[in-house]
């Protein structure tokens, strides 16, 4: 008996943490700032090594370098001494990590080299041109560039962080530096933010930049005035060779950008954005997008809320091989391959919130504290989020000069995929379209497109139409062109609720379990719930649910997280938000949905989630397009109550009485329960659907648009009109394909008295936004249908 009691022991204190969709609330990580956000996960002398930052702490903060066992048990090492780190480097010849401001051998051993030596965010680390062996090159988030001795670790300065006056200075466009990296005989640093004030409102003006110096020049060079995040290269973490390819990616109010480096000459592609959340021009929204060895044959890419497929072969002479593998919500800041699982390290929950604040979110206090965590999925999962999707132009509103290409769109890797082409010449306007077939750079004619003054088309894409990459080349001048393409992949995804819903309420289940929630401060590191009674329960690291006698604390909880008076109702026609500027958005009907709680609140650092009429939608902050950008993620027809994160968790209240759910905590006293798993988990809730129009039985006049309704994100639309004209009636369609507020006709049709017109839209459609113009007054309803 004793040796079996030893062996029990034993197993259990060598046992793995729990885990809740592959997060392990044990391993959160706090500090006592703004933000904190995971900068770095690199796996090192058997252990998984991770830095948090702060923002802009230049000289250091309260974050911490943690050790990771295998055994997933977490480390704060002494040495930690914070900032606002998002480099890595492993140097192969002096056999050490480069993380942060520590520099870590291949027995742990760490060493630190303090801010005051070393200057700045750091953000970036790149093999040095002419001594590779024994130096090293680190570019802070302020354009400052620090050479390192690797055996000492005595710091050089060659640029000046532009917070300090002295030194020299690279003076270049943008701030908010990302990527850095060398090859080619070139050191290439890439920014994504800028200071102008305008950045902070407006996603479309000039932001960021691609930069490149040689090492010895006294200035750099630009590349290109746009926002970028990564350089790397097919050597990846430990530096690429002298002659390697270079990839850096990027982004516009357009689409996303991708540059190659290869042969010392630069290319420029184009890809399609899943999320607008990222799009901020004053760059915060991004948090470090990645390319990265998972140890699989592709490189897994992360850019606005796509995981995609990159080939570690790509070069100007072999560009094929990029495609989606799933869109998620997550904010993802590095990742890597531990074992047999891939390991994200997030930024999922900011005290500040910075500036994303919404008169549909209210006046609800922050979280109190600051806190992310990792989180850890095995290889095959990465494809089995939210179905691709894809948005962006090559322009938008552009002059465009006779024979001047597009940059090359992606056209590979989706099923469906549709282009918006208009202009508003004085003139007819010839567009060849042209496909790289096998992306080796040969190019050649798909079709033509004429289109007459000031026209527009839809041009949908067949299985036919093949290629790796396409581009758009007008024969004669073109005044104020956009060219947008809207993709996505089939959403396989049921109507039916998956086991990890049980338990939460709906219609015909009401809650016995509802109330707020609350992310608590002063250092407590747990998640207060006060229920509809006013008792207040706290969550804690171990995943316990316990009864609190803190009444003042409930009080306060009850009144600072309070659910505001919703601003979105319902009417016959569909779910309805008039923003405060005055303006009506419409959104389609969940069958059974009750609206019974919280309608917004930010759940992912800088974007919002948005619970409404049944269905989740992802919300993008107000300076990367706000409401008009929204996405759907699912349509649940649940009654949900609240929602918060906590420890890299989702946590909803607004539960049953059901028992059984790993997903359901209930507390030590069996009268409280919460719901928790990951944000991600809301894509399985049930595919995006709903019924709705701008029209029940409404008088509309002649010429007069219906506000906007949404249809982007949804897989097949149809429409039904009908009216009580004694005559025919003509109702135009026009879409929102840029997400804009830039209309154009897309179909045009004739409903007969006395019966309804049935509108099946075509497979690949897609749009932001769709509006009705009727061309007679009439009394008319108009009933879109998403299956």
């Amino acid at each position: 008996m004793k040796h079996l009691l030893l062996a029990l022991c034993v197993t259990a204190a060598n046992a793995e943490p729990p885990s809740i969709s592959g997060i392990y609330p044990g391993l959160a990580m706090f500090n006592d700032e703004q933000e904190c956000g995971t900068g770095a996960v690199v796996p090192w002398a058997d252990r998984l090594w991770v830095v948090t930052y702060a923002p802009h702490k230049p000289t250091g903060s309260s974050d911490r370098l943690y050790e990771i066992t295998p055994d997933f048990r977490q480390i704060i090492r002494p040495e930690s001494i914070g900032g606002t780190p998002a480099n890595r480097m492993i140097h192969k010849e002096s056999q050490q990590l480069f993380i942060g401001p520590h520099a870590i051998g291949v027995n742990g051993t760490v060493r630190t080299i303090p801010y005051s030596a070393m200057f700045g965010r750091p953000t970036g680390m790149a093999r040095h041109l002419s001594d590779p062996a024994n130096r090293i090159l680190l570019a802070t988030m302020e354009e400052g560039v620090y050479e390192i001795d690797v055996h000492t670790l005595k710091v050089t300065e060659l640029w000046a962080d532009e917070q300090r006056k002295e030194g020299r200075h690279a003076d270049l466009p943008g701030y908010h530096g990302k990527g850095f990296y060398s090859s080619q005989g070139r050191y290439v640093y890439a920014n994504n933010g800028d200071h102008a004030r305008e950045a902070l409102k407006d996603p479309t003006v000039p932001s960021g930049v691609l930069a490149e110096w040689d090492g010895k020049a006294d200035q750099w060079t630009v590349v290109r005035r746009n926002q970028f995040t990564e350089v790397t290269g097919p050597g990846g973490i430990e530096g690429s060779g002298p002659d390697d390819p270079l990839w850096s990616i990027g982004w516009d109010h357009r689409s996303l950008i991708l540059m190659l480096l290869d042969g010392g000459k630069w290319h420029s592609f184009r890809l399609p954005k899943a999320s607008h959340s990222y799009d901020g021009a004053h760059g915060w929204n991004t948090e470090w997008p990645r390319i990265r060895d998972i140890g699989e044959k592709d490189l897994l890419m992360t850019m606005h809320g796509s995981f995609w497929r990159f080939p570690r072969t790509f070069s100007a002479t072999n560009t094929s091989g990029i495609s989606p593998r799933s869109n998620y919500m997550k904010v993802i800041g590095d990742f890597c391959r531990w074992g047999d699982r891939v390991v994200l390290g997030c930024d999922d929950t900011a005290k500040s919130e910075f500036l994303n604040k919404h008169e549909l979110v209210g006046k609800i206090a922050g979280p109190g504290q600051s806190q992310s965590n990792l989180w850890f999925l095995k290889p095959e999962q990465l494809d089995s989020f939210g179905p691709a999707l894809g948005r962006g132009a090559v322009w938008v509103n552009e002059e465009v000069k006779a024979g001047t290409s597009s940059d090359a769109y992606l056209f590979s890797g989706f099923t469906k995929r549709g282009l918006h082409l208009s202009h508003k010449s004085n003139s007819e306007v010839t567009f060849e379209i042209e496909a790289d077939q096998n992306g080796d750079g040969t190019w050649s004619l798909m079709t033509s497109i004429v289109l007459p003054a000031g026209e527009s088309t839809w041009r949908q894409f067949d299985a036919k139409d093949s290629g790796v990459w396409i581009r758009i080349r007008p024969q004669t001048d073109a005044s104020l062109a956009t060219a947008v393409f809207h993709y996505r992949n089939t959403d396989d995804r049921t109507t039916e609720l998956p086991e990890l819903a049980e338990g939460l309420a709906s219609t015909a289940t009401p809650a016995t379990s509802k109330g707020v929630l609350h992310a608590r401060g002063g250092g407590f590191q747990t998640l207060r719930y006060v229920n509809d009674e006013g008792i207040a329960y706290d969550l804690n690291g171990e995943m316990k649910l316990t009864k609190s006698e803190d009444a003042k604390g409930a009080a306060w909880t009850a009144s600072n997280a309070a659910i505001p008076e919703p601003i979105i109702t319902t009417d016959a026609a569909s779910v309805v938000y008039k923003d405060s500027s005055g303006k009506t958005w419409r959104l389609p009907k969940g069958d059974t949905a009750t609206q019974a709680g919280r309608v917004c609140r930010e759940v992912c650092t800088e974007r919002n989630l948005l619970n409404v009429g049944g269905t989740f939608y992802e919300m993008p902050a107000e300076n990367a397009g706000g409401f008009q950008m929204i996405r759907p993620i699912s349509t649940h027809l649940l009654s949900i109550h609240d929602y918060a994160s906590y420890r890299g968790l989702l946590v909803m209240s607004g539960v049953t009485a059901v028992d059984g759910n790993p997903h359901l905590i209930r507390s030590d006293d069996g009268k409280a329960a919460l719901w928790v798993g990951g944000v991600d988990d809301l894509w399985k809730l049930g595919k995006p659907r709903g019924r709705g129009g701008p029209w029940h039985n409404t008088k509309v006049e002649k010429d007069q648009p219906s506000d906007p309704y949404l249809v982007t994100g949804y897989d097949h639309k149809s429409l039904t009109l009908s009216h009580t004209s004694n005559e025919p009636v003509t109702i135009h369609i026009e879409a929102d394909f840029t997400g804009r507020g830039q209309w154009s006709r897309f179909e045009t049709l004739e409903a007969a008295s006395g019966k309804p017109l049935h509108y099946q839209f075509p497979d690949s459609f897609g749009a932001y936004w769709l509006r009705l113009i009727p061309a007679q007054t009439t009394t008319a309803t108009a009933e879109f249908l998403y299956e």
